[in-house]
């Protein structure tokens, strides 16, 4: 019999498992080194138990002591999560909640990714019973200033090299919709970096609007975006809190985490 996941309990059965696990996150939390007696209060554990879990995880490379009395995360982990790293893609991340999106919205999702100075469309989710939609094709490309994904990726780079962009390009327009002035771009770019989303306005396409998410690898870079295309009277401002969810469920499936600002 195959074991669903809804059968696999919350916290692990055996209890020196669930104490390591805790133990884990506590040291997590810190970069640098934490004294016994800080790591026992945090995980509300008997320092004699912290001690001898801490020590266990240590023969295994788990964790570090860097001096008597005091712990850190190991380098046996970062060795388990490069494993894992490559074994993730950020397609193979995508398509699930690419499709799950689609269900939800009924029109085309599109995973696109930078190369040089345009986007590539690189997977999408769609279904030919959905009506009048936006499908665009994988492997298609198009101007960053022109799409909602390449705007994602202009905001993220510096002021000179969106400007280094805007020479080689000239910002030639596909519709009278399109950017195509330096100073447009900006002002543009600088609602992308507020608001964490870009859109495209009949910018490539005349009567094609999009929405787009970032989606960010383990060291906070942007890797990719999501968007949605429809035809301009179709696209719903609904959809947007379903999209960013859907990028930001991707992204953390690659690794990213989103620290709070204290």
């Amino acid at each position: 019999m195959t074991r669903k996941d809804s059968d696999i309990p919350s916290t692990p059965s055996v209890q020196v498992l669930e104490r390591m696990f805790t133990l884990m996150d506590v040291l997590a939390s810190r970069e640098e080194a934490l004294p016994l007696k800080e790591i026992s209060e945090k995980a509300n554990l008997h320092p004699s138990t912290a001690h001898r879990i801490l020590n266990d995880l240590v023969c295994g490379r788990f964790v570090d002591r860097p001096q008597a009395g005091s712990y850190r995360l190991g380098m046996r982990l970062l060795e388990l999560g490069n494993l894992v790293k490559g074994r993730l893609n950020v397609r193979d991340a995508a398509l699930g909640p690419m499709r799950e999106l689609h269900k939800q919205i009924q029109q085309p999702v599109n995973l696109s990714m930078r190369q040089g100075d345009e986007i590539i469309y690189v997977e999408r989710a769609y279904s030919e019973r959905s009506g009048m939609q936006v499908v665009r094709a994988i492997g298609g490309r198009a101007p960053l200033h022109l799409t909602s994904v390449g705007k994602l990726f202009l905001a993220a780079d510096d002021p000179q090299r969106t400007r280094a962009y805007a020479a080689r390009t000239g910002l030639k327009g596909h519709t009278k919709n399109s950017i195509t002035q330096i100073n447009d771009l900006e002002r543009e770019l600088s609602k992308v970096r507020q608001y964490g989303q870009a859109h495209d306005n009949e910018e490539l396409e005349l009567g094609v609007r999009c929405m787009a998410a970032g989606i960010y690898d383990d060291q906070s870079k942007l890797v990719a975006g999501l968007s949605i295309s429809a035809p301009s009277e179709r696209l719903e401002d609904a959809w947007l809190p379903k999209l960013l969810d859907t990028a930001d469920q991707i992204s953390q499936t690659l690794g990213y985490k989103q620290f709070a600002i204290k």
